[in-house]
């Protein structure tokens, strides 16, 4: 099997495998947009191969398989970028919600302090 057939059968299975993560709810859809784009310039790619070695020369690239891992690194740090982005975001909202549930247990202690000191014995009005 050549390398080109590879890339492509390997493009269709990630397709496949991101509509049922899809489908499943294990994937949102801003995740999968960059993933089925990547899967598209891979198909791409791979059914047009002159196309990559016609790109090396326009960059001025002297191997094209240098372009494409060049081009798979930048991909990669995008998404190490978006995910740190996610992670940060998520970060700072469980730390909200981690204070907001300490001041409403702080304020559920306090009634039940005052509460259990109306209802003592001799306290009555």
């Amino acid at each position: 099997m050549s390398g080109y057939w590879f890339a492509l059968v390997t493009a269709v299975l990630l397709v496949v495998f991101l509509v049922l993560l899809l489908r499943q709810r294990r994937l949102r859809e801003k995740y999968a947009a960059t993933w089925l784009v990547l899967a598209v310039v891979v198909v791409v790619i791979g059914a047009f191969p002159d196309l990559v070695t016609w790109l090396a020369d326009v960059v001025g690239v002297e191997t094209p398989s240098n372009l494409l891992f060049a081009g798979a690194l930048l991909i990669l740090l995008g998404v190490c970028v978006q995910l740190s982005v996610e992670v940060t975001t998520l970060e700072e909202e469980t730390r909200t919600l981690a204070e907001e549930v300490a001041m409403l247990r702080l304020d559920v202690e306090q009634l039940a302090t005052r509460h259990s000191t109306t209802d003592a014995p001799g306290n009555e009005l």
